[in-house]
């Protein structure tokens, strides 16, 4: 049986692995089949982990530091599938700048066996 809890669970250990620039521990939270999408803001979507991965590799490699918060707007969940849509309050210290930027999200989970994974994170930027 599933709780919100755990999806509360895997959802924080998302951010946690955002903020950290852990690609290790992004690893371990999304799913590795091909139906896996990530759509960061203003770009093109990537299907599967291999794609993914790069992805944030290289948003984490020139990323000096990240601070993100994710305030929830709602979350569902069924018995194998959860959603939540977030804001994403974003700081990311690149060379020579820092940027602020809110992004609304959507991210969704797909519970296999007994854990869930991240199956699509789709972020487009809200203005000012």
């Amino acid at each position: 049986m599933t709780s919100p809890q755990d999806i509360l669970t895997v959802h924080q250990a998302f951010y946690d692995a955002f903020e950290q620039m852990d690609i290790d521990a992004m690893g371990r939270i999304w799913s590795k089949g091909t139906s896996a999408i990530c759509i960061h803001p203003g770009r093109s979507a990537l299907r599967g982990w291999d794609q993914i991965r790069f992805a944030w590799e290289q948003i984490f490699q020139h990323t000096r530091q990240m601070d993100v918060k994710a305030d929830i707007l709602t979350t569902e969940v069924s018995d194998t599938l959860a959603y939540m849509v977030v804001v994403e309050n974003l700081v990311q210290v690149v060379p020579e700048r820092r940027l602020e930027v809110q992004t609304m999200a959507t991210n969704v989970f797909e519970r296999m066996g007994n854990t869930w994974y991240m199956v699509l994170h789709h972020g487009s930027p809200l203005m000012r």
